[in-house]
């Protein structure tokens, strides 16, 4: 099931995204919540009528570096012996067609389009075998990052923290097998990243055992996966789009900020 999170009338919803011609989907609007038993209302309406939000309200977004080796080289670092976890604020987030705004602070905007992960229940260290039991479903994500304050800082949290740095969208699929899918990202149609999951150094069930042993996950959390290799330069005015297969497109514009 597709699940997105959208406005209509001023009114905020979840519904169930069915069809699939892009230009005919429509939504079931859900009784209550997705991190809960819910039903379909059976009120439907059309996609083209509503604005996407965010697909969830992460209370946190943990986020991993270094996850495909390649990525790893391309900025000439080493595979780290551990997951590199770092955070992005929930201030960060937004969703497909929202608008990143190029901050003031930086010369050298990256994309990293990256598999995102939805977790579904609270959950603490979390044994390998039920890592299923509390993930949602998936969805697409742009690890946005101001690439020379990186280099410079060291320390990430501006550097990846800052307002809009964390497009996600434009829903969640709940029913995925994450472990080889293709990821794609192109910049005004034109091909940057192109990768699979199955070469991600440590798995989601690694991730999100690793992550649990440390601290709780709540109804919303969002993990990403990291970054394959192709990551390159944003400039205002360019359109960039994150494909994953089996999920759908997130796109975003970047603007000057205001």
């Amino acid at each position: 099931m597709r699940i997105a999170r959208f406005s209509i009338d001023g009114n905020v919803a979840f519904g169930a995204v069915e069809g699939e011609d892009p230009d005919g989907l429509v939504l079931d609007i859900i009784k209550g919540i997705p991190y809960a038993d819910f039903e379909l209302s059976g009120t439907k309406v059309p996609l083209s009528k509503v604005r996407l939000l965010p697909p969830v309200l992460p209370n946190k977004v943990v986020a991993i570096g270094r996850n495909y080796a390649e990525h790893a080289a391309e900025l000439g670092n080493e595979v780290p012996d551990v997951p590199v976890a770092f955070f992005k604020p929930t201030t960060s987030v937004i969703g497909s067609g929202d608008a990143i705004e190029y901050p003031s602070f930086s010369d050298e905007l990256h994309h990293e389009a990256e598999l995102a992960v939805v977790i579904g229940r609270m959950c603490r260290e979390v044994p390998r075998e039920r890592v299923k039991d509390v993930v949602l479903g998936y969805t697409c994500a742009n690890d946005v990052t101001a690439r020379d304050v990186q280099k410079r800082e060291k320390q990430w949290a501006r550097a990846k923290g800052f307002d809009t740095s964390c497009p996600l969208g434009p829903w969640v699929e709940t029913d995925l097998d994450p472990s080889d899918v293709t990821i794609q990202c192109t910049v005004n149609g034109e091909q940057r990243q192109l990768g699979r999951t199955s070469d991600m150094i440590r798995s989601v069930e690694d991730l999100v055992v690793h992550i649990t042993e440390a601290m709780t996950l709540l109804p919303g959390d969002v993990i990403l996966t990291g970054t394959p290799a192709g990551v390159g330069p944003l400039n205002v005015g360019d359109e960039v789009a994150v494909t994953i297969e089996g999920i759908g497109t997130l796109t975003n514009k970047v603007i000057k900020r205001g």
